[in-house]
């Protein structure tokens, strides 16, 4: 992807973020089922493209322990945030403000804590944290994001999410909450809703609690990564929105995530819906290539879930495509005889 300039950094705080568990090997199987990839491996790539910008790689990582449990992996997470902390000279105010929401004694679910590494060329690589709204039960979870953002700065810009995004009970679920770790005025707070047996509509309506989004890309773009599906009902899509320092009564970004795995045949036909979307926003797509060569060990049409989602962000900060790629470390998927969506 052309970022060069910090590779041993990268490496080195890649290893840091795993944690003891880091040390397993691949070539055996996986110890924890971590959902950050459909095989349980820990590591979830992603590339990141807008116009008139240098590309991005991101890494989701869930950090575990030597030997994992919901507890132990949560305090070898809270262990490397010490240690990047001071490292990497890492904010974690809003962190603070919110942790105890979020980190229970008894988590209720095996998800608590993941990490994203942002890299980026000539720049210093930055931090993000996933927590878990459904961390003390699904009941409990639009109160600790309520709470959360309240804490953070962001209590008006709340029901302008539910009201748009939250419509539909069992099926609109919210699914994650993300901090930046840098200085405030750059620092996001973002947060993610799962849309269920979702069609167009439903996520064109998610889509206008964001300020100054052109919500009329939605249905164009779930019909360039999903075909012709018209409800949604694999793997459910996804909307984060994203709060910036000054947003006070809606959130400035939006974001839409097509699981597109589960949409395809094989990799080799996700690769083409990859295509389209960057040629219709004018995405040069050969870094999205050599990002897709690096990554793969077999012929895109031998298995599917190596391009796992792909996603629109629209509005503040970046305007772009981000693309998953997942490392299949521990297994591939077999492709599927026939498309789900053509």
């Amino acid at each position: 992807m052309g970022i060069t300039e910090n590779t041993d950094k990268s490496v080195g705080l890649l290893a840091d973020a795993l944690g003891p568990g880091g040390l397993h090997p691949a070539s055996t199987s996986p110890v924890w089922p971590s959902g950050v990839a459909d095989d349980h491996t820990p590591v979830e790539f992603s590339t990141a493209f807008a116009a008139d910008e240098p590309p991005t790689v991101r890494m989701i990582v869930e950090p575990t322990a030597t030997r994992p449990s919901r507890s132990a992996n949560t305090s070898a997470a809270l262990a490397t945030l010490d240690r990047m902390r001071h490292r990497w000279n890492l904010d974690t105010h809003r962190f603070d403000a919110v942790r105890n929401l979020f980190l229970p004694e008894d988590p209720e679910h095996d998800f608590t804590f993941w990490y994203s590494l942002v890299f980026r060329a000539d720049e210093t690589p930055t931090v993000k944290v996933y927590l878990n709204p459904q961390v003390r039960g699904e009941a409990a979870a639009e109160g600790l994001v309520r709470e959360a953002l309240e804490r953070t700065g962001f209590a008006a810009g709340f029901p302008v999410l539910r009201d748009h995004a939250v419509t539909r009970p069992g099926l609109d679920k919210y699914s994650f909450f993300a901090l930046d770790l840098v200085e405030q005025r750059r620092a996001r707070v973002k947060t993610y809703i799962s849309h269920h047996a979702a069609d167009v509509a439903d996520v064109t309506r998610a889509a206008k609690a964001a300020q100054g989004v052109d919500v009329d890309r939605v249905p164009d773009f779930c019909l360039l990564t999903g075909g012709n599906t018209g409800t949604f009902d694999k793997r459910p899509l996804i909307s984060s929105y994203t709060y910036l320092d000054g947003d006070v009564d809606a959130p400035s970004g939006y974001s839409l995530y097509v699981p597109i795995r589960d949409y395809v045949t094989n990799d080799e036909e996700a690769r083409r819906r990859v295509l389209a979307v960057m040629g219709k926003y004018d995405l040069d797509p050969t870094q999205f290539d050599n990002a897709l060569r690096t990554i793969a060990r077999r012929p895109l049409d031998d298995g599917v879930g190596l391009i796992a989602h792909v996603s629109l962000r629209m509005g503040r900060p970046r305007p772009g495509v981000t693309v998953y790629l997942s490392s299949e470390a521990y297994d591939v998927a077999t492709p599927r005889s026939i498309s789900l969506a053509v």
